[in-house]
């Protein structure tokens, strides 16, 4: 199945840029489309409610303002995440702003609904999926998703626990829509790799957690250079969904990283009032990859270098398979 406009538009990468709570916001996301990669935000990052059209506009003006005067350039567009879950009341509110500004790709986490698939198609939009299982997967199809993202072990927040190879492949089997792979994509091998495994797309963001445009903290930053797949602790504790974490975050909110209680998996809370420090804000959130992060560079930085990286794969994985494609097949 061909992929839709929204994602077969000309792409310096394969890459959609995960939206990171609390850090994603317009700076990042502008970079990023102008970097030629799908920036993306969650909605509930705009606090108010009311800055999210503002947000929207500046996005939409900034990156067309840029591709009327860099005519050479690729600019990709953006996206926008919903939390399909109960706990968010905002839900409504920013569907409405959704819909009029004519976001051309939504992204839906943590439940799947019909209507909210129906309200982002009256458009033309497009809605992928966050799944962590084959078993999610066909339900978000069957309730009107238009694409799926493998959301496996190692990527960062909230996450699963199979293999993205795995995962990728039981979806590959019954679904030819537009699918993208997470976890521990921290590389331009890696984004290779998604490719390989039957992904159409890459799909990360801690790489992203560590450039000038993010909006975390520098000692965030530092912490994901600074950091390995080691340094990565897999909990339910912070929000009531198992989700990946920086060990150092953990310990300077003086929790023991190796002692976590479990936390109630309806709760979307804290397991505890004990607990002060809060998840993305105080415990931050990282994917398994970014031992391949050595410093903290612009959006446009780390993008080229993804893309050498990418290029200089390509060839190698051709110079590695060529004796094999050459030899007849043993049939």
């Amino acid at each position: 199945m061909p992929l839709p406009a929204a994602l077969s538009c000309p792409l310096t990468l394969p890459v959609v840029g995960s939206p990171l709570f609390i850090a994603s916001g317009p700076d990042l996301v502008i970079a990023q489309c102008q970097a030629g990669v799908v920036g993306s935000f969650p909605a509930l990052n705009a606090r108010p409610a009311s800055l999210l059209a503002d947000w929207l506009d500046r996005i939409t003006e900034e990156n067309a303002s840029y591709a009327a005067g860099h005519p050479e350039a690729v600019v990709a567009p953006f996206a926008v995440n919903q939390i399909v879950h109960r706990s968010n009341d905002r839900l409504e509110l920013d569907m409405g702003v959704i819909v009029e500004h004519r976001v051309p790709i939504v992204i839906t986490s943590l439940g799947a609904r019909p209507e909210i698939n129906d309200a982002v198609h009256s458009y033309g939009g497009i809605v992928l999926h966050d799944v962590t299982s084959n078993e999610f997967a066909r339900k978000a199809i069957e309730k009107g998703a238009d694409g799926l993202i493998a959301v496996a072990a190692g990527a960062g927040g909230h996450a699963g626990t199979q293999s993205p190879f795995a995962l990728v492949q039981e979806i590959r089997e019954w679904f030819d829509g537009p699918l993208l792979m997470s976890g521990a994509i921290a590389h331009g091998r890696s984004i290779l790799a998604a490719m390989a495994a039957g992904a159409d797309l890459a799909y990360f963001g801690s790489a992203f957690l560590s450039t000038v445009e993010a909006d975390n903290s520098p000692a965030y930053k530092q912490m994901i250079v600074d950091s390995t797949a080691k340094d990565i602790v897999y909990s339910n504790l912070f929000t009531g969904v198992h989700g990946n974490y920086l060990r150092g975050s953990i310990a300077a909110a003086g929790l023991d990283p190796d002692g976590l209680p479990e936390s109630d998996p309806s709760a979307m809370s804290f397991a505890s009032d004990d607990i002060r420090a809060k998840p993305w804000k105080d415990i931050w959130g990282s994917g398994q990859g970014i031992g391949a992060i050595k410093q903290t560079r612009t959006v446009a930085e780390l993008v080229a270098a993804f893309k050498t990286q990418y290029d200089d794969a390509v060839l190698d994985l051709m110079r590695r398979t060529a004796p094999y494609a050459a030899a007849p097949l043993n049939r």
